[in-house]
């Protein structure tokens, strides 16, 4: 296996784990914990984007060609 593709993998991995881990609004919702997960699923999602941008920019571009018609 590539570093690259090791390196995907892990942030994936760290992103749907902490999706999974999201703690629920109920009535014992507790903000401390709700604000730790949070803070840790912002992490994890700007380091995949910023993994993707340095390895997949001419995905980036496509993606944005895409999504140019939803907002004009």
């Amino acid at each position: 296996m590539s570093k690259k593709y090791e390196q995907c993998v892990q942030m994936l991995r760290q992103l749907v784990s902490g999706v999974q881990g999201a703690p629920y609004p109920g009535d014992t919702f507790d903000m401390e914990v709700y604000q730790i997960w949070y803070e840790h699923m912002q992490r994890a999602a700007v380091e995949s984007f910023e993994w993707l941008d340095s390895n997949a920019p001419e995905e980036k571009t496509d993606f944005n060609k895409a999504l140019k018609p939803f907002f004009n």
